[in-house]
């Protein structure tokens, strides 16, 4: 996974260099501000390597975690899934991307969407290229022997709930990138510089007393 910590760590840098030039007004922000991290759903919660690569990138972007291939569960395996991986991400310290409680001032309609989201994470969804006919429509999904499971239908996955969690939270995924893992990054990326500077400097201090030294000889 040392390639997409590389590839976060460049996005953050190109920002960083374009931030510091003199045309600010029209960045482009390619950071990564997102980053769904599928879970199979074969295991019995999470496996060392899904520890290791989400504390690898915790501190770099927002992780949502996701459990693929649903519909090889029943829907009580799902909750025990979740529950179980839930557990496991709080007992490892694993730091997710956590939505922020609806305002006071909102609408029920929207603090009842936001409550639902939150109890669905992680989200367990099924994906599918294949449109196939169920109930008299077109529908994205797959076909079994028993019946039809549908992507885009709440009854069956949390596709939708993934899909409208992205759609009304993007902005605060981008505020947190910002003011937290960006700020992060440019800190660090700062510091480092500045030893490097002391670095260069006392290394540029030895080699003058040397040529001195030289010339008294």
């Amino acid at each position: 996974f040392k390639t997409i910590i590389s590839y976060i760590d460049e996005q953050f840098e190109r920002y960083l260099h374009d931030e510091s030039g003199l045309n600010r007004r029209h960045i482009i922000d390619n950071r990564v501000h997102c980053c769904f991290y599928f879970i199979s759903p074969f295991g019995h919660g999470l496996k060392p390597l899904d520890v290791e690569f989400m504390k690898a990138i915790h501190n770099k972007v927002n992780i949502v975690p996701v459990i693929a291939k649903a519909d090889t569960l029943s829907l009580k395996e799902r909750e025990r899934l979740k529950k179980r991986i839930l557990d496991e991400i709080e007992e490892h310290g694993i730091k997710i991307y956590h939505l922020p409680d609806a305002e006071s001032d909102e609408d029920e309609d929207f603090k009842e969407q936001t409550r639902l989201l939150k109890a669905s994470i992680p989200f367990c969804v099924v994906g599918s290229n294949q449109l196939i006919e169920a109930k008299g429509k077109k529908v994205r999904g797959r076909l079994y022997p028993w019946g039809v499971v549908e992507v885009e239908n709440p009854e069956h996955n949390d596709f939708l709930k993934l899909r409208t969690m992205l759609i009304t939270h993007m902005q605060d995924l981008q505020e947190v990138t910002q003011d937290l893992h960006y700020e992060n990054f440019r800190s660090e990326r700062l510091k480092r510089g500045s030893r490097l500077k002391i670095e260069d400097e006392e290394v540029n201090k030895d080699q003058i007393l040397l040529e001195k030294e030289a010339e008294v000889r």
